[in-house]
């Protein structure tokens, strides 16, 4: 899967589980914050991200792998799901 196609996946799945605006999902890059900059994405939302994210990108996501850092910006929310497939 390209870091396209994973990028359009995850903007997705960010407007699924956080039920923010498709523009807005658009518009994040590499810098835009996520945990603490979305007031939709609270400590609750996050479990939902991890599983939808498990779900949509077949990937398994260990309590280990989950951290601050991760869920600090959607470039390292990116970065992870990419990781997370290519080691697949």
């Amino acid at each position: 899967m390209s870091r396209s196609a994973i990028d359009t996946q995850l903007k997705d799945i960010l407007v699924a589980v956080l039920g923010i605006d498709p523009e807005l999902a658009d518009e994040l890059d590499d810098d835009s914050g996520l945990f603490g900059h979305l007031p939709e994405l609270d400590s609750m939302a996050v479990a939902g991200l991890l599983t939808e994210m498990e779900d949509r990108l077949d990937i398994v996501i260990e309590d280990d792998d989950v951290d601050g850092e991760m869920l600090e910006t959607y470039g390292g929310l990116l970065a992870f799901a990419e990781a997370k497939i290519i080691a697949g």
